[in-house]
């Protein structure tokens, strides 16, 4: 029995009172609302925000603050990178793929310089020095940094160029974003109402989406909106039964989120007939340190290795917590584990030490000579600058030497003395399925059929992904397809009135 709250949509027949009237109204407050505020406002449309949290920013705001940007945008060039469109797309088709929304990513792509433009017009600033080396978040303030398009086999896929733009702070930067997004939409005129939980559309006699009803303090409200409404409300990753529906893989793994990404959109979009994509789709971070696993392996809990460490993390995470047996280890020797800076260890500290392979194996409870048959073909190879297997770049290659550690990602990461979501499995992650929806943000029923009225972008929506992930490209495609559903939702005030 489902114990969600009901989202069955309201005939705008039986609303007696309006709390307010707008022309756009945006459900969410995360960077795509952000983005569709800001449009919607700026193309002369009156815009209210709700937002269920105190304030605005969701789970956004806690992100790492990454921006997939690409194309030949500034930054890439003052660091000395060619890039094209058509690189770009290459690259992204194969590592969002398979089934990435084709038609969204090619536009997302011919206009990524134009959208680097207009993060630097809102007031975010990127610095024109690149991040050298795999990681999850770089700990400077380097405007670039490579999201595995310089690993096998993407880079035989597309000319290698790194497109992960990062605003001028340390380590995480999604507040920053927000921080200049949020202002931004102020500035244009948008309104925003917190402490205020959406709770059902409201339709007219002609199946028109003409609002939504909410919930702040206590008190059940009705919100019109003239032109069209724009759920930018988040995934659902915090919604346990939507997991064990869609996305189970999920379930018994932490969560990256506010805490408040229950699929609220999706489900009220779906009470009037919305089709949705990708439902099954997660992206998975495994907390292993991508410095530490490149210098040496990442196996599974037979000692063996099954991919090249110097991917894109979450591509490496993917494949272990879907294909491989738990738990999974990053093996590395003293040379590998001096040679990361302290600072960026992240906290990580070995679980097990030995001199000896056969000594390690005992300890993580594998089969007798599995790891150190694994360590000996890698070293064999590794003296030639050679992956055969895997094809780990040759910068990364050296034959290990004991002593030998072993890290436990089931220990999660320790910056700045928290541990990190994923501590406990040593997994945690979010949705990528969501709303179908037009290029423009329009959302479509299962006949194919704009629902009128109605848009979404951000993780309420399917964006530009298919079965893959890579960072950056939630705040990069929200942010895109947001101000694309901004905009269409004020052109909407011309055919509703």
């Amino acid at each position: 029995m489902s114990t969600a709250r009901p989202v069955t949509p309201v005939r705008a027949g039986t609303v007696t009172r309006w709390a307010a009237e707008t022309d756009v109204l945006v459900v969410g407050h995360g960077c795509a609302g952000a983005a569709a505020a800001f449009e919607a406002a700026s193309a002369g449309a009156g815009v209210l925000v709700l937002e269920r949290a105190g304030g605005p920013g969701g789970s956004s705001a806690l992100s790492g603050g990454e921006l997939y940007l690409g194309g030949g945008t500034e930054v890439q060039r003052a660091c000395g990178f060619e890039d094209s469109p058509e690189e770009m797309y290459s690259y992204l088709r194969a590592a969002l793929g398979p089934h990435a929304d084709d038609e969204k990513l090619r536009l997302y792509c011919e206009e990524s310089v134009a959208h680097f433009q207009w993060f630097v017009d809102r007031g975010l600033a990127f610095e024109p020095t690149l991040w050298d080396a795999p990681t999850w978040m770089p700990t400077t303030r380097d405007g670039l940094m490579w999201l595995g398009e310089n690993a096998w086999p993407y880079n035989e896929i597309a000319r290698p160029a790194p497109r992960g733009h990062r605003t001028a702070t340390e380590a995480f930067g999604g507040w920053l974003v927000m921080e200049k997004l949020v202002a931004a939409a102020g500035e244009a005129g948008a309104v925003t109402h917190s402490d205020t939980l959406a709770t059902a559309l409201i339709v007219d006699d002609t199946g028109r989406v003409v609002g939504a009803t909410a919930r702040r303090h206590g008190e059940d409200l009705a919100y019109r909106a003239r032109g069209g409404v724009v759920l930018t409300t988040g995934g659902f990753a915090d919604n346990e039964e939507m997991l064990a529906d869609h996305a189970p893989h999920l379930l018994a793994h932490g969560r990256v989120s506010d805490g408040l990404d229950d699929g609220s959109g999706i489900r009220m979009a779906a009470a009037l007939g919305a089709a949705t994509r990708r439902m099954g789709v997660v992206e998975l971070a495994l907390t292993a340190l991508p410095a530490l696993a490149v210098r040496g392996m990442l196996v599974n809990a037979h000692g063996q290795r099954f991919v090249n460490e110097d991917v894109y993390p979450g591509l490496f995470s993917v494949a272990a917590v879907l294909t491989q047996p738990a738990p999974y280890w990053v093996i590395v020797d003293e040379e590998g584990y001096e040679a990361v800076p302290e600072r960026e260890r992240w906290g990580v500290v070995p679980r097990f030490v030995s001199e000896t392979l056969g000594e390690l194996e005992g300890e993580l409870g594998m089969p007798p000579g599995a790891l150190d048959s694994s360590v000996g073909t890698y070293n064999t190879h590794a003296a030639r600058g050679r992956d055969p297997y895997f094809h780990k770049d040759a910068r990364w290659l050296r034959p290990l030497e004991g002593p030998f550690a072993a890290i436990d990602p089931r220990a999660g990461f320790h910056q700045g003395g928290r541990p990190s979501a994923g501590a406990g499995t040593g997994v945690a992650g979010f949705t990528l399925g969501g709303l179908r929806t037009t290029v423009d943000g329009a959302v479509l029923d299962v006949s194919g059929a704009v629902l009128p009225g109605l848009f979404a972008a951000g993780r309420a929506a399917s964006g530009i992904h298919g079965e893959g992930y890579v960072s950056g490209t939630s705040l990069g495609d929200g942010t895109f397809f947001g101000r694309r559903a901004g905009v269409a939702a004020a052109a909407g005030l011309r055919s509703a009135s």
